[in-house]
């Protein structure tokens, strides 16, 4: 695997685009089906790798990033729960250094803030299933699982058979409403009993704790859940109809008052020093505290200073995760196989013999690319030492040369593609002159491997949505000729039984199903700009960039046309592209090569024709005086970091963009601005100094 530092830019956003499939695919294996397919270290580690590159690219950050998703959307058998305040996922910390780094930041953040002594909490992070508890006028009135942060499943029944979970809360002091958030699990002693049990019955036994705390939970017979004896550690709440605390390490204090159990082994510090002792320590007593543990949460202590701090993406910045250390074992490699992507990128992926590394089952690793396979010398029928790390899927760190076969010969990537032979090359990095890392298909959407890649992704999840229309059934749609663009999806039930068999009378389908398919692409034909211009699949666009361009532009109509310029040479659609924040010239040149291949403007000319895109709109706070403005920030600020100033003006609904032009609204200029102070004035716009705004925002 190649580190990040040594990645082109070409072969970063080939990584992130594999990482985030690969991800979204473990974050519903393990939180809807509760049977994860690889180990939290390993997990952890494909989300580190990709939180690394995107720091290094941050431009090529994807709208489907794992960074800015938590969990997975809820299933099916419960109903959901909207949680009044999001459920929110963690940064990680791998080693020391990580851990010094986030109090560093922290110092940073508030550097302005002089004599300010910062203080942590550390806690065990306990291996569960999250759970929302909430409560009225004391008393428990609804549980809800984390789904996806944002909407979870209606488990209170379940939640109830807890003993540890109180019905009622003791004490006094409580809020009117109060959303108790926690970690259900499953002790080691309860999990062999039931495990004993299950052999000497002959029923099912089960592979972890965490898994069966977890599908404990989700049952949908309530006595069930009852019989497992699960537990709950309090450490954290959600909306509270008045504040009850001042810091974290109080609040830990007043949930236990409650009749919370509270994990006995948190502590308070202001050394990191003492918050890496204490990382060693729980490390050291983790066989035997009697319940499963990951690593240690830190978290800033003060509440306020939690709020100024506030969130990137979908995790707190105030709070990180130091994980525990991932395993390694050895295995063969079987074959090689060659996958073809949606922008028809060739990506090898390693089969190997079966091996259990810390109680998973591993069978598959990524190799990324030509170059990866030829720097390791990576050749089938090695021994291979797999670490549950690393990249996709479970990494191959080393062969072992002291068990190669005899007659090994090294594996010659393919120059041809795998499905429909057209040349596969590695195209010309412009700003090197280098040949990029990726081999791709040239077949283009003559290459049935990219035209349904291409129509799975635009049907998919978090494009379109279109119920009904998977993987399977796409590919099979294609195959029978049904569908081979974006806009026959659209066109089906007309042609259906003129150009095509009934759908209704085919095999695995009848009227209703079908029925049923016509209705959910009918629901899709006023799609969100955002997910529309996502859902196009143009390359280096993903769903945050998606966002942005909506934002933007607030209509197709105008997106395309900016777009259209800009692939036209057009300096100022350029310009307006650029002035875009986190927009980039990757970007720019990518959608304007979209707009100016002639076969993809006349698909989406077809596409337009059949379905009426939503015009975008802002969702701000209208009782701000910057809702709705494009602000930018130069030069030094002095009473709060640039960091801060950003969060803030995002607070208030502002779009904050990093460059100056003719759709700024505001420039807020410290000491020693420059070229965009110069500019600004050109363009006659309003221009504050730190003062100015932060009167004008109060």
């Amino acid at each position: 695997m190649a580190d990040v530092e040594g990645l082109t830019k070409d072969e970063a956003r080939e990584e992130l685009k594999r990482l985030a499939r690969e991800i979204a695919a473990h974050d519903k294996a393990y939180y809807l089906r509760d049977a994860p397919s690889i180990s939290d270290a390993e997990y952890d580690a494909l989300r580190q790798r990709n939180l690394a590159i995107e720091a290094r690219f941050p431009d090529l950050k994807r709208s489907d990033s794992p960074t800015i998703r938590v969990g997975a959307v809820v299933g099916d058998g419960f109903s959901k729960v909207i949680h009044a305040v999001p459920m929110l996922s963690l940064g990680n910390a791998f080693n020391e250094q990580d851990v010094r780094d986030f109090v560093a930041r922290a110092r940073k953040f508030f550097a302005r803030d002089k004599n300010l002594e910062l203080a942590f909490t550390a806690e065990p992070k306990i291996d569960g299933l999250s759970a929302s508890l909430r409560y009225e006028n004391g008393m428990f009135v609804q549980g809800a699982t984390r789904g996806d942060g944002t909407v979870g499943e209606d488990i209170t029944a379940n939640l109830k058979t807890i003993a540890e979970i109180p019905k009622r809360l003791k004490g006094t002091g409580w809020p009117e409403v109060i959303e108790v958030r926690g970690e259900v699990y499953m002790s080691h002693a309860d999990f062999a009993a039931l495990n004993k049990q299950a052999q000497e019955t002959g029923g099912q036994t089960y592979v972890n704790p965490r898994n069966t705390a977890a599908g404990s939970l989700r049952q949908l017979d309530s006595s069930i859940t009852a019989s497992r004896n699960l537990k709950f550690f309090a450490y954290a709440w959600g909306f509270v109809s008045a504040p009850f605390a001042e810091t974290q390490w109080e609040a830990i204090q007043r949930l236990n008052e409650w009749g919370f159990r509270t994990n006995p082994l948190t502590i308070r510090t202001t050394s990191v020093e003492e918050m890496l002792a204490h990382y060693r320590s729980i490390e050291a007593q983790r066989a035997s505290l009697g319940y499963d543990i990951d690593g240690v949460v830190y978290k800033l202590d003060r509440l306020d200073l939690q709020a100024r701090w506030g969130f990137v993406a979908r995790a707190p910045r105030w709070a990180i995760a130091h994980k525990f250390p991932a395993e390694q074992a050895s295995t063969i490699l079987e074959a090689i196989d060659i996958q073809v992507g949606r922008t028809g990128a060739l990506t090898p992926v390693a089969r190997l013999k079966p091996v259990t590394v810390g109680g998973v089952v591993v069978t598959n690793a990524t190799l990324h690319n030509a170059d990866e396979i030829a720097r390791k010398d990576i050749r089938v029928g090695d021994s291979v030492v797999v670490q549950r790390a690393g990249d996709v899927i479970p990494q191959i760190v080393k062969v072992n040369l002291d068990k190669r076969p005899s007659g090994s010969v090294a594996y010659v990537f393919p120059d041809r593609c795998p499905v429909c032979n057209s040349k596969a090359t590695r195209e010309i990095n412009e700003n090197t002159g280098e040949p990029d890392v990726v081999t791709r298909c040239t077949g283009g959407l003559i290459c049935e491997a990219q035209a349904v890649e291409q129509l799975k992704h635009f049907v998919s999840r978090r494009a379109l949505d279109i119920d009904g229309l998977g993987d399977k059934q796409v590919a099979a749609f294609y195959k029978e000729g049904r569908i081979r663009l974006p806009a026959d999806i659209f066109k089906l039930e007309r042609r259906d039984g003129v150009d095509f068999p009934l759908l209704a009378e085919q095999e695995g389908w009848g009227e209703q199903s079908a029925k049923n398919l016509f209705a959910a692409i009918d629901a899709r034909r006023a799609p969100d700009l955002d997910r529309l211009i996502f859902a196009l699949g143009i390359r280096h666009v993903g769903e945050t960039t998606g966002v942005l361009l909506a934002k933007s532009f607030g209509s197709f109509g105008e997106f395309e046309r900016v777009a259209s310029a800009a692939g036209e040479g057009n300096e100022e659609a350029v310009e307006n592209l650029l002035s875009i924040d986190g927009i980039g010239q990757t970007v720019v040149a990518s959608l304007g090569a979209f707009f100016a291949n002639r076969r993809n403007r006349a698909a989406v000319d077809d596409l337009l024709g059949v379905i009426e895109p939503k015009p975008f709109e802002l969702n701000v706070a209208t009782d701000s005086e910057v809702a709705g403005k494009t602000v930018v920030f130069t030069g030094s600020l002095e009473k709060m970091t640039r960091a801060e100033a950003k969060a803030m003006a995002e607070r208030l609904g502002a779009r904050v963009s990093g460059s100056v032009s003719k759709k700024t609204d505001i420039l807020v200029a410290g000491p020693g601005a420059g070229s965009k102070l110069k500019k600004a004035e050109e363009l006659g716009l309003t221009i504050l100094n730190e003062d100015e705004w932060l009167k004008l925002v109060g």
